[in-house]
């Protein structure tokens, strides 16, 4: 058998919950999904998702109320 390493990290509590849920209900555990993922990136020697350089915009309140008016017309 391989030799494991404990590896600990910080995640957001209410992250963990909901993907708990998530991963409960595929029959795993976060340990499970975390060990799929370094598995993955080993294999392909990169992330096995995109991560995009910058985050895509966001429009502020006040844009996304303008964007909404003028395609759909007053609420």
């Amino acid at each position: 058998m391989d030799a494991t390493t404990l590896f600990r990290a910080r995640v957001p509590t209410k992250r963990l919950k909901n993907a708990s849920k998530i991963l409960n209900q595929l029959g795993m555990k976060p340990s499970d999904a975390f060990n799929l993922l370094l598995a993955q990136i080993e294999l392909r020697k990169a992330l096995p998702f995109e991560v995009p350089p910058k985050s895509p915009h966001l429009l502020s309140p006040e844009d996304q109320a303008a964007a909404w008016t003028e395609t759909l017309g007053e609420y």
